[in-house]
């Protein structure tokens, strides 16, 4: 086998992303069925394609560690489950050069692969790596499809609508799929499945694992960071008391719009661990760190450190610092926690958008950002939900701005 089929052959087998994942009991993948037809949403199997499993336990038995890259830094979390619980065995930060990572990809991989050395040697980790990935060149669609009970013959619907939903040649393409939800049969209408594809160019892929191989790590997974964001939190989310939804069963959890504040803003809606949309907004705190940076003539590093120090919560005269620069980084933490707030909007608008969406009752923040004094705060006034700031409890050992950092990370290692 050659150098490019064998890319290919193992681009298929790593891309994953985490679907609902029922605790009660250890369920088994089957062919997609309705399992209780009278209800309006049932639960519904999915195919056995290269998935993560769907118990409380990794596939394999081994401990992954999971591994995010930003720009300015990569964070890395090694945990494993004791008794169902998430444990950090270990977890650091790595500053990476400015101009390394670009716009989530890679752009100098001599610069990543030096950091990542760096970070693993420091911390000990082992070498077995899950990399989430977010950029624009990544596709993630839901179909609405007539329910397809083979699986074989539900690839061969996904892939032949995925050449009008996906803008990008699919022999070019790795695509994964997962059903996420459907509608029983009413009346004429025929039952329907909703179906999750992620799309990723096969190149960009190959480009972002090689540093990680450079370093002398072994990647067994790439996952999309949105889903990686929604296992760490999701489990520690707390329960807002809500009234009938429509679209909701009752005693069933409304979905949330979850938000991860970094260099970009990952964001998804979810029930639980169930993704129901996910979206990547380019704004984020480089565009806010950047903007302050050109206006002072710091580094992004000190733009940032900036940022976190002024933060929104207390009045201007009672910080320390040059007041000009305190004045400036004020003033770029409003307009940034403005266009964040507009991300927001135009997400759950793209969101209730879709067939069978279900109104949205909290965001849950988390990332960098969230750690800003203030920040959530001043979004809260103005987009019109509540919010509620998450921290993982497996990261309570750590400070709240590293714990932010590291919360991304812990979830792509938790691949449960």
């Amino acid at each position: 086998m050659n150098a490019v089929a064998m890319a290919a052959s193992s681009m298929s087998n790593i891309l994953t992303k985490p679907i609902s994942l029922p605790r009660p009991r250890r369920p088994e993948f089957r062919r997609p069925e309705l399992r209780r037809p009278g209800l309006s949403r049932p639960t519904l199997g999915g195919p056995t394609l290269s998935m993560p499993s769907l118990s409380r336990k990794p596939r394999d038995g081994g401990v992954v560690v999971g591994l995010e890259i930003e720009a300015g830094s990569v964070a890395a979390v090694e945990a494993r489950l004791v008794d169902g619980v998430p444990r950090v065995i270990a977890a650091g930060v790595q500053p990476l050069e400015p101009e390394a990572f670009r716009d989530g990809e890679v752009a100098e991989p001599a610069a990543v692969a030096a950091a990542l050395r760096a970070l693993f040697a420091a911390t000990g980790m082992g070498r077995r790596v899950r990399l989430g990935i977010a950029n624009q060149r990544l596709v993630v669609r839901t179909l609405r499809l007539p329910l397809i009970e083979s699986p074989e013959e539900l690839d061969t619907a996904v892939r032949f609508s995925a050449q009008e939903q996906i803008a990008m040649p699919l022999e070019e393409a790795v695509i994964e799929h997962r059903v996420v939800g459907g509608v029983a049969a009413s009346g004429d209408a025929p039952a329907q499945i909703d179906v999750m594809v992620v799309a990723a160019r096969r190149e960009m892929i190959l480009a972002t694992l090689r540093p990680l191989r450079d370093a002398g790590l072994e990647p067994v997974g790439v996952d999309l960071s949105a889903f990686g964001m929604i296992r760490a939190v999701a489990d520690d989310e707390p329960a807002l008391a809500t009234t009938d939804v429509a679209g909701t069963e009752p005693g069933q959890r409304s979905p949330s719009l979850y938000c991860n504040l970094g260099d970009s803003t990952n964001l998804a809606v979810a029930r639980g661990r169930s993704c129901l949309f996910t979206r990547l907004s380019p704004v984020g705190l480089e565009d806010i760190a950047g903007g302050l940076a050109s206006s002072t003539g710091l580094t992004l590093e000190h733009a940032g450190m900036w940022l976190n120090h002024v933060g929104l919560g207390r009045p201007l005269e009672a910080l320390e610092g040059d007041p000009g620069t305190v004045s400036r980084a004020r003033t770029a933490l409003e307009r940034g926690a403005a266009s964040v707030v507009d991300e927001l909007r135009l997400s759950l608008d793209f969101y209730a958008a879709q067939e069978g969406a279900v109104p949205v009752d909290k965001i849950v923040l988390c990332g960098p950002g969230s750690a800003i004094p203030g920040l959530a705060a001043e979004i809260e006034t103005t987009v019109g939900l509540p919010i509620v700031v998450s921290r993982p409890s497996a990261l309570a050992d750590y400070d709240a701005s590293t714990a932010a950092r590291l919360t991304l990370p812990l979830g792509l290692a938790l691949d449960v």
